[in-house]
């Protein structure tokens, strides 16, 4: 069984990433599969953003 509450901590931790900081994290990735994930992290961040201004009519 996983430990489930280092993954919520990283998904946490993971929340407060930045544009910048997802960028970072493509740029100094090993591999493609690592770039293709910090790619998805950043594309969600951002879709998380875009949601939360549309929910609060600042669009």
């Amino acid at each position: 069984m996983c430990d489930a509450k280092k993954y919520f901590d990283m998904y946490q931790d993971m929340k407060t990433l930045q544009p910048e900081d997802t960028l970072q994290l493509v740029l100094e990735a090993k591999d493609e599969d690592e770039k293709k994930f910090f790619g998805m992290l950043g594309n969600f961040l951002l879709q998380e953003k875009q949601q939360k201004v549309i929910e609060d009519n600042l669009f």
